[in-house]
């Protein structure tokens, strides 16, 4: 630890001049350094190079693969009671199906991305069949309800993206989407198990979502309330 020789400021190591007095450091066990003699940190200042999307997709795509690989080999040669690699293997891919389209091609329409997405769940699915030994799960509900959640998850997108954008509009639409959604799995559900078609919770979820959008219908057709609100809360 070094001081300054003139207003006695603690100094950093690779200081070269005290930072409150411009003093300069002198340390006289050292050999005096030669004119030019490239300073210990960088002399420009500047913003650090970006990195490119390509290279991150392709990091993002080794480790899932590797991932993935090593799992499957993991599985046939140590661990053989089961293919759990099956299923490590499909959350890999999903994830790729997922996460490459946002980091490398974004310009890919948002509706081939989110039916890519419900492919590929669709897919992982199916997978796992071969775990649990029956298919009936799988083409009875999982493959029903990814249909379900991809169709309004399509439906969401394009009311978001083809009308006008606003706070209340956009709550409206989430609302609405979040009720069908509930409704839509309890009746896939009750029609899996054979036990009749009757809405229980889903019921409940859908009268909360349709006391709100009641509200924010009255909230948009009324324009003193809108504004009101929107003054409240800063939009």
């Amino acid at each position: 630890m070094s001081y300054c020789v003139n207003c006695g400021v603690e100094l950093q190591e690779a200081a070269g001049k005290c930072p409150l007095c411009n003093t300069v450091v002198v340390n006289p066990n050292e050999p005096e350094k030669p004119k030019g003699a490239p300073m210990p940190f960088p002399s420009e200042k500047g913003p650090v190079e970006t990195v490119k999307r390509k290279d991150i997709g392709i990091l993002l795509t080794a480790v899932l693969a590797a991932t993935a690989v090593i799992c499957g080999a993991l599985n046939a040669l140590s661990f053989q009671g089961s293919l759990w690699s099956l299923a490590v293997g499909g959350v890999c891919v999903v994830l790729w199906v997922i996460l490459i389209p946002v980091v490398i091609f974004k310009r890919q329409p948002v509706y081939v991305s989110l039916f890519l997405d419900g492919v590929a769940v669709a897919a992982y699915l199916y997978m796992l069949t071969y775990l649990v030994g029956s298919s009936r799960w799988f083409f009875g509900l999982g493959l029903p309800i990814t249909v379900l959640v991809t169709a309004i998850a399509e439906l969401f997108t394009v009311c978001v993206r083809k009308l006008p954008y606003a706070f209340l509009v956009g709550c409206l639409e989430f609302f609405t989407a979040v009720g069908l959604l509930c409704m839509g799995i309890e009746i896939l559900i009750d029609r899996y198990l054979e036990h009749g078609i009757a809405l229980s919770w889903s019921a409940v979820v859908l009268t909360v979502c349709g006391i709100l959008d009641i509200a924010f219908i009255t909230m948009l057709s009324r324009r003193r309330l809108r504004h009101a609100l929107y003054k409240r809360l800063h939009l």
